[in-house]
């Protein structure tokens, strides 16, 4: 930590008490989890959910969110961070449905991944757990308080939350009401704790509670996920930038192409499977009328100036940026244009450019679709259908803590069945080893 100034040292040093005693109250709780049943978990979520169809509930949360709405126009907060921040009756309903359908979902604890009697007579059974202590830093969208909340929950895991300091009314509101929700069906409210210090040394004294804290999740800008992994004596699963690409292959449908390409870039462009660059084939013939529907649609079409000077509706980027260009992650309406002869080409820029979340591919042949599948390396791939799919909630999960892309443990939204670990039971009737 040699890259650290003494001054945040000393503040983190400071803070190491109350990190670790906040940390020892949540592995209390998780003794309780790890005994708890699974219906009394769902009750939680269930109680949780009821709170935010009340009026006077849903008040309070746009209350306080309207607190860190004002706070970041005065900061000049970035236009995609607001849209993250906001929320509203449609969001809040979003959050209450979340919850249900993770109530709904079974139980990831107890499963037996593989049971088989030994030559000794033992039996032996491989058993899901909980991961244990949950440490999750995230940024901008307070339905994240709940959505981890419920996850670690669900799964018997005690939860740690470090959001950020623009979202500090909206995720107290929201974390009061869930501590509610989890004491009335008497389980600890510890359970899901939130820290509230904005201290970025509280976060670093957290990070060095490797004997109390299984596993931490980065969620955010690329800065918040190098610093967590730089500092932390804890395992890290990064959950990175969202690069997601889109190729728009020579015999992909036309119409297919742009309604895939509008809401894979504008369905919500502040999000991490929004699409940052669009690929074509040279031999697309559709090149035109798909470009002019994304401007027309409110995309801000960028490319090279051979490029921009071929197709009127794309601005001309410096030649010496386009990397720079084609790496950036806009979190809004703008949207990068390439041109590639052939497959491999787009897999090549894929590979250079992408982050390995989401990449998409727009085609009618069947053998370029498997290519490009065998192909690209990425969490998810996306066949004819927008990138706004790969999504914990829309592929079925409720939510996710978030999407990794990295290799281990999980790759993708991790859901609940990424929430868990094994343990190994022996049991016999006497039975010692000769």
């Amino acid at each position: 930590m040699s890259n650290l100034d003494p001054a945040m040292i000393s503040r983190r040093e400071g803070h190491m008490e109350s990190a670790r005693a906040l940390a020892r109250r949540s592995r209390k709780a998780l003794r309780v989890l790890r005994q708890s049943a699974h219906e009394t978990r769902n009750k939680a979520l269930l109680a949780m959910a009821d709170r935010l169809q009340q009026s006077a509930a849903i008040d309070s949360i746009l209350e306080a969110n309207a607190k860190d709405l004002d706070a970041a126009r005065h900061n000049d907060l970035a236009p995609a961070l607001q849209e993250r921040l906001m929320l509203n009756a449609d969001r809040i309903q979003s959050i209450e449905q979340a919850l249900r359908v993770i109530a709904a979902l079974p139980d990831p604890l107890g499963l037996v991944r593989t049971g088989y009697a030994l030559q000794s007579g033992v039996q032996l059974r491989k058993l899901t757990v909980p991961l244990g202590v949950v440490f999750t830093i995230f940024e901008s969208r307070p339905n994240v308080t709940i959505d981890i909340g419920a996850l670690s929950l669900k799964s018997g895991n005690a939860a740690i939350l470090r959001g950020g300091k623009e979202a500090r009314y909206s995720n107290q509101s929201l974390h009061a009401l869930f501590q509610q929700a989890i004491l009335s069906v008497g389980l600890p409210g510890d359970s899901v704790q939130l820290i509230t210090e904005s201290d970025r040394a509280y976060m670093l004294a957290c990070l060095q509670l490797d004997d109390l804290i299984d596993i931490v999740v980065p969620r955010g800008g690329e800065a918040l996920i190098r610093f967590t992994a730089e500092h932390s004596r804890i395992p890290v699963i990064k959950h990175d930038k969202g690069v997601c690409n889109l190729y728009i292959d020579r015999a992909a449908d036309p119409e297919k192409a742009i309604a895939i390409a509008i809401n894979s870039k504008l369905q919500r462009p502040s999000v991490c499977n929004a699409i940052e660059n669009l690929i074509i084939h040279t031999e697309y013939p559709h090149t035109q009328a798909l470009l002019a529907k994304l401007a027309t649609a409110g995309a801000r079409l960028l490319g090279p100036a051979d490029l921009a000077r071929q197709y009127t509706d794309v601005s001309p980027i410096e030649a010496d940026l386009l990397p720079t260009t084609y790496g950036t992650e806009f979190l809004d309406e703008r949207l990068s244009v390439a041109l590639v002869s052939h497959l491999d080409e787009a897999l090549d820029f894929i590979d250079r450019y992408g982050s390995g979340h989401s990449e998409g591919i727009v085609t009618e042949d069947f053998s370029t679709a498997q290519r490009f599948q065998q192909g690209v390396d990425t969490a998810a791939i996306l066949l004819n259908c927008s990138t706004r799919f790969h999504d914990g909630g829309q592929m079925g999960m409720g939510a996710e803590v978030g999407i990794s892309t990295g290799r281990l443990h999980v790759r993708g939204p991790m859901g609940l069945q990424d929430l868990v670990s094994t343990t190994y039971v022996l049991e016999g009737h006497g039975e010692v080893r000769p």
